[in-house]
């Protein structure tokens, strides 16, 4: 079976935390509908050794440069600092691709203002850190601003900086990585700390 690719976008002072449970529901393939169907690619402008904000070291797998949405099942833009310093262009310009031809993205916390600041938050349902952090003179979609942890409108997921689960549960839902009943035993678990469907779902697997 050929395994579909997420690229996942790296950086220096990238936000670690914020793609990690995506990450690394997508590469484990424990409970998965097709297990292994999808693995992450990490991506980033040049090839050389990126440092997050936690202080992990990744040697980027490809560049920015080698990636095109028919070869990609999504791309994620974890949050990070450098995002609103204007750093990062590369990537808003590949999602912009993306987006016009119908492949997802997955964009969280300052990823999104740089979406906006592009103007590809201007006819889509988004949500963000808030209405006012989105504010750009490219930026013309505060009606359609969700006050949600994350939201997903035809092939665009958004989501604020704290609601990592939230960003991961809707790119699992898009990527149709789980049942319905998998993921909302992941999400009880993960998100209000009820492991009881979780538990029954690893019983059941084990007979």
């Amino acid at each position: 079976m050929k395994k579909g690719i997420v690229h996942l976008f790296v950086f220096d002072g990238m936000a670690d935390w914020e793609a990690a449970l995506a990450v690394t529901g997508i590469n484990n393939p424990q409970h998965q509908l097709v297990p292994g169907r999808y693995r992450v690619v990490t991506v980033a402008v040049s090839s050389a050794l990126v440092t997050t904000m936690g202080g992990v070291r990744i040697q980027p797998d490809i560049t920015l440069s080698e990636v095109t949405p028919v070869a990609s099942s999504m791309l994620i833009l974890p949050g990070g600092e450098s995002w609103e310093r204007g750093a990062n262009r590369e990537a808003i310009e590949k999602a912009r691709i993306f987006m016009a031809t119908g492949v997802p993205v997955a964009a969280i916390c300052a990823a999104t203002g740089a979406l906006a600041g592009a103007g590809l938050l201007n006819d889509r349902f988004h949500t963000s850190n808030s209405r006012e952090y989105l504010a750009s003179n490219e930026y013309r979609g505060a009606r359609l601003y969700c006050d949600l942890p994350a939201v997903t409108d035809k092939n665009l997921i958004t989501a604020s900086g704290v609601a990592p689960v939230d960003f991961a549960y809707d790119i699992f839902r898009m990527l149709d990585l789980y049942s319905d009943d998998t993921l909302e035993a992941w999400y009880g678990l993960f998100k209000l700390g009820d492991a009881s469907k979780y538990y029954e779902l690893a019983r059941a697997a084990s007979r």
